[in-house]
């Protein structure tokens, strides 16, 4: 893929699906939530610090190089 495209897919992929993602993660711990009750803060953070490295796993070959000149 050239470098211009992967540009233009990690802007759109920054822009449109990581607020997606954010609404979906922020309802998976509202489920959890609603069906298991209040979990310990430090359980919720380490689900959080999971779902923020798991939304970049897929776009790993896009978002490689994309910094560079």
């Amino acid at each position: 893929m050239e470098l211009k495209t992967r540009k233009r897919l990690s802007i759109l992929i920054l822009v449109v699906g990581m607020p997606l993602y954010v609404v979906a993660a922020v309802t998976i711990m509202n489920w959890l939530d609603a069906t298991y009750g209040r979990q310990p803060i430090w359980i919720e953070l380490v689900i959080y610090i999971v779902l923020g490295i798991l939304w970049a796993m897929p776009f790993k070959r896009v978002f490689r190089g994309v910094g560079k000149g």
